[in-house]
């Protein structure tokens, strides 16, 4: 009786088996579809069996095995299964998303005409084209060290702003494209994608190259999984999910902006690409280069303590100089607008001279709150613990978690006083103002409003380099990987509030994040000025910026964390439930922790509490938090405990999830 073991996405961590009579070992990896229930589903062949628990007689057939593409490698199907164990995720829910949605439809893309076959040797004209940049000292130093590794290894770049890491990125290329192997590389958003393949484009013109990312239509992201599948695509370029591409003569696996919270899934399947990254390397005994300008704290650590190798890049491969920092102290400062006289003049200076300022706050709309200060009212969301944000342009009120909105009410919907009042401010009020101040001015503003689809993010981008803006307002979007070389100044506003957050990552975020968008500035021939508002000028997160001195930050904020027991010297996960109310969120994780307590040696137990957000589209949510000194220790009470979980009784419509390593509290 030939029997296969099929995975499926269901919420349950178990195979499912089915009769396939014309079922072979060769099938192990194939897509299939079954029925299931009253429907049908796609699936991955897992293995074969000869005999089930389940009696013969209640077995099903299953519909087709489908042939009509590549067999998914054994490597694939572990890695998959590594996730599955590692986060705690059925392995069909894995192996599901691991698949671009038309392939786990069970349906295939009409694939584009190859002209030429893959080479077993590089044909001329594949690898780097001669007019190849200078490298610096230490540029080569690090694509010797790159080159230089013989199986696993991983590579800690820490480069400042500006330094060349993506020239190193492409020389490492270009040696494996030699060898005939294939390269991934990851970054951490869509939005950097395009930027990154034209000039990966340019370096490898005859190179197949596939982009994968989650914004792409679903046959083109189909198409470009088969043909990594099938060693067609020399290159792949994409955000997180690209990871899980297939591809049998991977060679070297490069992560971009490593520290980058990005890399985190937060919802489905909650995996850390970069750690998912670092494994598959490991899996295939091939070199990883992590590269950024203000590294992770766990990967700084590693680095420290010898099981990364530091590459250095301490110099800017164009500029003379980095950016000079000033703090400005807004204390005794009557600021118009949220921008004090330094950066207003700074703005003025810069337009005399032709150049480009960027103005970053990271907060858009108008203004985060509408109020009426008669009576108290607050634009308030109605499924969310938040309030709803003021977009002035369109009149609407938003709520950035859940997406409900409404009209700007006309009047106060509580005492109807007229003169309601917008606090605090966003891109839009920032915009708004600097169009008065500087009425000659370009201005131009980048968010995720003005730059909500893929083209009108290029269009926005076209502009600035093509010098038709003057005064750039945006968000994180501009923070990392674009090269502006009319930019010199950048002036930060609004970032004292997480230095007091309750998040013992924010301070850490807040110094990539100011590190990062400064280094915008003087990134070409004209010198670069960061100005920082703050009313905290001498907190030593601010002096290191002032410096460029992510060592004695970094080592600073590892000693806090060493102390208070938290990552990277301890191990986490975190258990969220979501319900129609509080107390059922807070009554399930008691329960959940109540039967964690006999399973606990070596894991410390915290006592359910609700979320910072505690409201989600009306849902309450509450978090139970667990943690060890020990990962393996850690995986092993988790395996345990999710059998306990998944036949824990819960009241109806509660859901919950288990986020292993988690980034959000």
């Amino acid at each position: 009786m030939n029997i296969v073991r099929v995975a499926l996405d269901v919420p349950v961590p178990r195979l499912f088996d089915y009769l396939a009579p014309d079922s072979a070992e060769s099938d192990i990896g194939r897509r299939v579809t079954v029925p299931f229930g009253t429907g049908s589903r796609t699936g991955i062949i897992i293995e074969l069996a000869t005999a089930s628990e389940q009696p013969g007689g209640k077995l099903k057939t299953v519909t087709a095995i489908l042939r009509d593409m590549s067999v998914l490698p054994p490597q694939w199907l572990a890695l998959c299964e590594f996730c599955a164990r590692y986060y705690q995720t059925p392995l069909g829910a894995v192996t599901s998303f691991a698949l671009p949605p038309m392939l786990r439809r069970g349906k295939l893309p009409r694939m584009k005409k190859v002209a030429v076959a893959v080479p077993s040797a590089p044909t001329p004209g594949t690898v780097g084209t001669p007019a190849l940049p200078r490298l610096m000292a230490a540029q080569q130093i690090a694509v010797d060290a790159i080159a230089g590794v013989a199986g696993f290894h991983a590579l800690l770049l820490h480069g400042v702003t500006g330094s060349g890491k993506t020239e190193v990125y492409l020389r490492a290329i270009d040696a494996v494209l030699t060898r005939g192997g294939q390269a991934l590389m990851l970054v951490p958003e869509i939005a950097l994608t395009p930027q990154l393949e034209g000039r990966v484009a340019a370096r490898f013109p005859a190179a197949h190259i596939v982009c994968a990312n989650s914004g792409m239509a679903d046959a083109a992201r189909a198409r470009g999984f088969i043909e990594a599948l099938d060693g067609r695509a020399e290159i792949v370029l994409g955000t997180r999910l690209a990871v899980f591409m297939p591809m049998p003569r991977l060679q070297l696996i490069i992560v971009d902006e490593e520290h980058d919270a990005s890399f985190k899934q937060q919802e489905g399947l909650r995996y850390s690409a970069r750690d998912v990254a670092v494994w598959r390397a490991r899996q295939l005994n091939i070199p990883i280069v992590l590269g950024s300008a203000t590294p992770s704290l766990e990967s700084f650590h590693h680095a420290s303590s010898g099981r990364y190798q530091m590459l250095e890049l301490p110099q800017r491969a164009v500029a003379e100089a980095m950016p000079v920092v000033r703090i400005i102290d807004t204390r005794r400062e009557k600021l118009q607008e949220g921008l004090s006289a330094a950066l207003l003049k700074g703005l003025q200076q810069r337009l005399d001279r032709g150049e480009q300022s960027l103005v970053f706050l990271n907060r858009r709309g108008y203004a985060p709150v509408l109020a009426c200060p008669p009576c108290g009212w607050i634009s308030r969301c109605q499924r969310c613990a938040a309030n709803l944000v003021l977009h002035l342009a369109d009149q609407r009120l938003r709520c950035h978690h859940c997406g409900f909105e409404a009209r700007v009410p006309r009047a106060c919907p509580d005492c109807g006083n007229v003169d309601l009042l917008p606090f605090g401010r966003g891109t839009q009020r920032l915009e708004s103002m600097l169009v008065e101040r500087f009425p000659d001015a370009r201005v131009l503003r980048i968010d995720r409003d003005s730059a909500s689809t893929p083209k009108k993010w290029q269009a926005l981008l076209a502009l600035i380099h093509a010098g038709a803006a003057d005064i750039l307002v945006g968000t994180q979007m501009l923070a990392k990987g674009h090269d502006f070389p009319l930019l010199t100044l950048v002036g930060a506003v609004g970032a004292d509030a997480a230095l007091f957050a309750a998040d013992f990552r924010a301070p850490e975020r807040l110094f990539a994040q100011l590190m990062q968008v400064g280094g915008r500035s003087g990134r070409a021939d004209l010198p670069g000025e960061v100005l920082i508002q703050t009313e905290y000028p001498d907190h030593p997160l601010y002096q290191a910026l002032v410096e460029h001195d992510y060592v004695r930050f970094a080592r600073a904020q590892l000693d806090e964390r060493r102390i208070a027991g938290f990552p990277p010297f301890s191990f986490q996960a975190m258990l969220r439930a979501e319900a129609r109310t509080m107390e059922q969120s807070l009554a399930f994780l008691a329960a959940a922790r109540s039967t964690a307590e006999a399973l606990a040696a070596g894991i410390t137990l915290y006592d359910p509490v609700p979320m910072r957000l505690q409201r989600l589209m009306t849902l309450e949510r509450g978090q139970l938090l667990v943690e060890s000194l020990s990962r393996p220790a850690l995986q092993a009470f988790l395996a345990k405990w999710m059998e306990q979980l998944y036949v824990l009784k819960m009241p109806g419509g509660l859901r919950w999830h288990l986020d292993v390593d988690p980034l959000e509290f």
